[in-house]
């Protein structure tokens, strides 16, 4: 960038990361497939191999077009560094077992998406490693756990699927009191809406599968954070070999370029969705952190420059009035992914927890009634025509 002032959101999503990479007078990144990189200089080729000097060896390692994408991620999160994985959940575990070992202890809540959920609930706990996992909105509780010692703190803000709002800065705090490094998973909120390292995350990560990339064809994960954390993760990363397709980084840096507009659009058609489902008489409950109604309004409020595209909602009934609303819905998918620019909809049983037993997602607070709603980008009044008619006479 030439100026010496700070771009925008919309010029980084834009430009950051792409100019190093440019090929020959294209103006856009290349999809790099070679999987390795040669050298005839050998003292250069040990240079680059030993991080001396930049450049790429392998692809499982680093890759040209993965690294612009990398690059992008981390301008728009306002972090020293940044790597990838090949979906969310394997950033996500690369990230834990990167840092935690045997005897460690780990604070958590009880509403982190069900893939996290189970490295919680099922194999952090077979490598000897003590999970504690509070009440989400339980603050107090949250921080007396904190305050017993652990090695990682592990939030994240919005929730999936019951949107709950946590105050990341004062978690962070306490968490620093005791030397913690503190993740927080930004996937619902995006860079635009929200940016945890400014609220004093250690690291920040997103499934790049949903809001980033905007049109459901690329799975990603990615983390961005300080270099020396973000070293560590790396290093687990290649190693076990959760490495992002270039292909798939292309699709991503290309999604990106407009995710700007896209939440701007989606954090509008949300607040629009959810203020017409809150009155709707065959719905239970909204959760949506900018209703007023909803617990963590204040916090999201302070912490979240927009409201986010996500939203989800009970329906008076139970398991059976869901799949006769689903199939009444014409500008929907029913599916299992959310964050793209066609909006979709679906219950957790068969979405964010379909790991879990129906009795479990009754522990986590997730009633079988429930319908999480990703809000694209149509127009509204056609999305809010849409939901009138799947939900008349249900």
């Amino acid at each position: 960038m030439s100026s010496d002032k700070q771009p925008g959101r919309g010029t980084l999503a834009v430009w950051a990361g792409e100019e190093e990479y440019l090929m020959q007078g294209a103006t856009q990144v290349p999809v790099v497939h070679s999987v390795s990189f040669g050298y005839r200089d050998v003292d250069e080729w040990l240079r680059v191999a030993t991080g001396e000097e930049p450049g790429h060896i392998y692809s499982r390692n680093t890759n040209p077009t993965v690294a612009a994408f990398e690059q992008k991620i981390r301008a728009l999160e306002g972090a020293e560094a940044a790597t990838s994985a090949s979906t969310g959940m394997g950033i996500i575990s690369s990230t834990l077992h990167a840092f935690l070992s045997p005897g460690d202890r780990v604070v958590s809540v009880k509403d982190t998406y069900g893939g996290t959920n189970l490295l919680f609930t099922e194999f952090l706990p077979r490598l000897n490693i003590d999970v504690a996992l509070c009440d989400t909105t339980d603050h107090e509780a949250i921080e007396a756990e904190i305050a017993k010692g652990c090695k990682i703190l592990y939030l994240e803000s919005p929730t999936n699927p019951t949107v709950k709002v946590m105050d990341i800065e004062r978690l962070a705090a306490a968490g620093h009191r005791v030397g913690v490094t503190v993740i927080v998973d930004n996937t619902f909120a995006t860079p635009i809406n929200q940016n945890p390292l400014e609220l004093g995350a250690d690291l920040v990560l997103h499934s790049a599968t949903k809001y980033l990339g905007g049109h459901a064809d690329a799975l990603g994960g990615v983390i961005c954070g300080s270099r020396e954390l973000i070293d560590a993760v790396y290093h687990y990363r290649e190693i076990n070999g959760a490495t992002l397709h270039p292909m798939a980084a292309y699709l991503l840096l290309r999604g990106m370029k407009t995710l700007h507009l896209r939440i701007r659009q989606q954090n509008e058609n949300a607040m629009a969705v959810a203020r017409y489902l809150e009155s709707h008489p065959a719905v239970e409950q909204v959760f949506y952190p900018g209703l007023e109604s909803h617990p963590g309004h204040a916090i999201a409020k302070r912490q979240m420059r927009g409201f986010g595209g996500m939203l989800s909602f009970i329906l008076k009934g139970d398991f059976d009035t869901v799949k006769r609303f689903l199939p009444r819905l014409r500008y929907a998918h029913a599916a299992a992914n959310l964050g793209a620019v066609e909006t979709i909809v679906g219950p957790p049983a068969t979405t964010s927890h379909v790991e879990l037993t129906a009795e479990e997602r009754a522990a986590a607070g997730i009633p079988e009634s429930l319908i999480r709603y990703s809000v694209g980008i149509e127009d509204i009044d056609d999305l809010i025509g849409d939901l009138e008619g799947a939900l008349k006479n249900l």
